[in-house]
C-alpha cells in the first residue's frame, strides 16, 4: 500500500484492496483520513455490502434524511444521480444539482455532529453558539417529506476541538445555519457571510477527480464540500454515499 498526499488537503491510497485488509493497514488509512481530511482509495471493485462493510470501518451509517434517494433495500445508503427526470420527463433541479449549490457540511441539522480565521473574527466567534436547520436562512428543504421539514433547529458551539486530533475547528455550514446567538440578526448574517469567503480559499482546497473505483471520504467535523453540478443531465452520474456518525 501507497500513502500519496495531494498537497495541504487531501491524499490518495493506492494498492489496497479494502475488502481484505487488516487492522493495520486500515490504521494507516484512518491516521492519513486523519491527518489529511480527505482521502482516495483507488481502484476498488464492490458490491454494496462491500461498500457498507468499509464505511463501518469508520463509525456508524445513519440513513440520511432525505428519503427519496435512499436505496429502497439498503436505507442506509444514498444514491446521488437517480430520479433526476420527473415523469413528465422534465429535468428535476433539486436532485440533479443535490450539493452543488455551494459549500457546506452534512448533518449540521443533526444533534450529534479555524485555522485560517483573523484573529478579530476569532474573538467574535469564541464562546457562541449557532442554530442549525436543514434547508438554512433558504429554506431548501425541498428534498425533504413534508413532515421533516418542521423538525427544529439545533444549537452547536461553533468553535470546537476536534475529539481526535485535538485542533481547534469551526462547526459551520453556510446552507444550514439559522443565527449565531448572542448578536442581532444583522450582525450575525455579516458574520456568516465573511467566514464563507474563509472556507472555500485556496490553498485549503482539494478538488477530486473521480475515477470508476474510487472511494473518498471526507472529515465532515472539519471540512466543508461541495458537488460539481455540471454533467450533462442526460448523461448517468451515479454515486453510493454514506453518512458516518463516530463510534
Amino acid at each position: 500500500m501507497e500513502i500519496r498526499r495531494m498537497g495541504p488537503i487531501g491524499a490518495e491510497v493506492i494498492g489496497v484492496d479494502v475488502k481484505t485488509m487488516n487492522d493495520a493497514i486500515f490504521g494507516k488509512i484512518y491516521q492519513a483520513w486523519l491527518d489529511s481530511n480527505v482521502i482516495c482509495v483507488r481502484d476498488q471493485q464492490l458490491e454494496i455490502d462491500d461498500y457498507l462493510t468499509y464505511s463501518r470501518r469508520f463509525g456508524v451509517v445513519c440513513p440520511h434524511p432525505s428519503k427519496i434517494t435512499r436505496h429502497p433495500d439498503y436505507p442506509e445508503l444514498t444514491v446521488l444521480g437517480i430520479n433526476k427526470f420527473r415523469t413528465d420527463g422534465t429535468l428535476d433541479k433539486e436532485v440533479y444539482r443535490r450539493g452543488a449549490e455551494g459549500f457546506h457540511t452534512d448533518g449540521s441539522y443533526e444533534e450529534v455532529p479555524y485555522k485560517a480565521l483573523p484573529q478579530r473574527l476569532k474573538d467574535k466567534l469564541d464562546d457562541k453558539i449557532g442554530t442549525f436547520k436543514y434547508g438554512g436562512r433558504k429554506k431548501l428543504n425541498a428534498l425533504l417529506d413534508e413532515a421533516d421539514r418542521h423538525i427544529a433547529p439545533v444549537r452547536h458551539p461553533l468553535v470546537q476541538t476536534h475529539p481526535e486530533t485535538g485542533r481547534k475547528l469551526l462547526y459551520f455550514d453556510q446552507g444550514k445555519i439559522l443565527t449565531i446567538e448572542g448578536v442581532s440578526q444583522a450582525e450575525s448574517d455579516a458574520i456568516i457571510d465573511e467566514m464563507v469567503g474563509y472556507f472555500v480559499e485556496p490553498p485549503c482546497q482539494y478538488r477530486h477527480q473521480w475515477r470508476k473505483g474510487d472511494i473518498v471520504i471526507w472529515d465532515n467535523r472539519c471540512s466543508y464540500h461541495k458537488a460539481a453540478g455540471d454533467y450533462p443531465p442526460e448523461e448517468d452520474r451515479i454515486h453510493w454515499r454514506v453518512s458516518i456518525k463516530s463510534h
